[in-house]
């Protein structure tokens, strides 16, 4: 096994102005088989949506690092959260993503388990001449250490010693709040239709794109050219509304077109200033998401927000509404899922916009994420070991980055460790840094 030190990897130097990651950390085999253990199979990661097992018998599988698991809504209406392996030999008890069963059989030897994950069934067991030792073991399915809901996004932990999800979550709760409270049911739920794609690099390729504002123009060109187009096409058709036009987001935003927050735990938020107007999904209620929940978080629900909650959810909402899940399958592989979602209870009409614009920009056959998964492995290759290991891709905004929040997420009563705002071109790379001091924290042990 290569040995390094988080010196060796991270070079963190706030005194000096300076940042910078080794290629090792994108590349290196041994690196990516701590990170499995100590961040994916270790400590918090997002494993689905409430609303993906709604009724009793419900399930849908996946994976906390590289241990298959079963979510399962059991007869009584309780989520849980399990091994997906039975007991007997370790085979994989549930091979689809999703379903209603009420009893899950083994493929390999029949053993059954109920939808609350107890064993009710061990094939010929009173003909077995079992040991007294078998029959003191616990045959039900291994519940995972820690399982916890907010706001129907669902997190797991093989780790017991895990701080509880709020703490973990932290501030980044109101960017969450903000999504979720778009719909009038307080329920966000996924868009019928999961998309299934891998790219040849790192896991954290996909981390830093999506809080990386500085390659939209270069990567997405015919992109900005389609909306152009399409700007002078339909300059009568989208009308600017004035309830999104408070004198604050008009007077105060001048010069200001968005910016980063950076958050405890890794989790990061890069947003931008737009105004309310029936371009988006959800104008047809913005009345009403003002006087419910004031101008200022209304206001907040219309602006382009990038949240990462780290190590593996992203929620963007720019283009549409997406929620995007980061599976590492080796040092140069990742899996991506990702879905269209949405506020339950919008109309028709608006699910119908919201869906249009989510292919038009998002997946693999939609006008960006080719785009960026392309940069992505050819970035892989530029990883490769070399005489000048330090990338330089983490020094932008270094020196507008700021302790603390600003007038923009005071409007949440939401207090991020540092913060940057930025007209169009500033385009932050020091956020990027949160990914890795949260990265280097869980690490530290196994790393000298």
């Amino acid at each position: 096994m290569t040995t390094y030190a988080l010196g060796d990897l991270i070079d963190d130097r706030p005194q000096d102005g300076v940042f910078r990651i080794n290629r090792a950390l994108f590349a290196d085999p041994d690196i990516y088989e701590l990170e499995m253990q100590r961040i994916f199979e270790g400590g918090w990661v997002f494993i689905g949506l409430a609303t993906q097992a709604e009724n009793p018998n419900d399930y849908f599988s996946g994976f906390i690092g590289r241990v298959p698991i079963i979510v399962s809504r059991d007869g009584q209406g309780m989520l849980r959260c399990f091994v997906n392996a039975c007991p007997h030999k370790g085979v994989r008890l549930v091979q689809k993503k999703c379903g209603n069963a009420s009893r899950h059989v083994c493929p390999y030897h029949s053993w059954t388990f109920d939808s609350a994950g107890v064993n009710r069934n061990i094939k010929w067991q009173k003909s077995g001449c079992y040991g007294a030792g078998f029959d003191e073991e616990n045959h039900d399915l291994a519940q995972v250490a820690r399982f916890e809901d907010y706001r129907g996004l669902l997190f797991a932990s093989l780790n017991l010693d895990v701080p509880s999800l709020a703490d973990y979550l932290g501030e980044a709760r109101k960017l969450i709040d903000v999504v979720v409270d778009k719909s009038p049911e307080g329920v966000l739920e996924l868009v019928p239709g999961r998309v299934t794609f891998t790219y040849a690099a790192n896991w954290k390729m996909q981390l830093e794109n999506c809080s990386d504002q500085y390659h939209f123009t270069s990567t997405h060109p015919s992109y900005v050219r389609i909306l152009e187009q399409r700007a002078k096409e339909q300059v009568d058709e989208v009308v600017q509304s004035s309830i999104g036009a408070a004198d604050f987001w008009q007077e105060d935003a001048k010069g200001v077109s968005g910016g980063t927050m950076s958050f405890a735990n890794g989790h990061v938020l890069n947003w931008g200033v737009m105004p309310v107007s029936n371009a988006q999904a959800d104008f047809e209620r913005a009345e009403e998401l003002a006087r419910l929940h004031g101008e200022a978080k209304r206001s907040w629900m219309f602006n382009m927000r990038n949240l990462t909650i780290f190590p593996n959810l992203q929620i963007a909402e720019n283009a549409s509404s997406q929620l995007r899940v980061i599976r590492p399958l080796g040092a140069g592989m990742t899996e991506m899922q990702t879905w269209c979602i949405g506020p339950r209870g919008e109309s028709a009409e608006a699910r119908k916009f919201r869906i249009r614009q989510y292919e038009d920009f998002f997946n693999p056959t939609g006008m960006a994420t080719p785009d960026d998964t392309v940069c992505y492995e050819e970035a892989q290759l530029g990883m490769a070991r070399q005489e000048r290991p330090w990338l330089q891709g983490h020094a932008r905004g270094l020196s507008a980055s700021v302790e603390g929040g600003n007038a923009w997420s005071d409007l949440l009563d939401m207090h991020p460790s540092r913060s940057v705002l930025a007209d169009a071109q500033l385009c932050d790379e020091s956020v990027f840094a949160n990914y890795y001091r949260a990265w280097a924290g869980l690490m530290k042990g196994a790393l000298a």
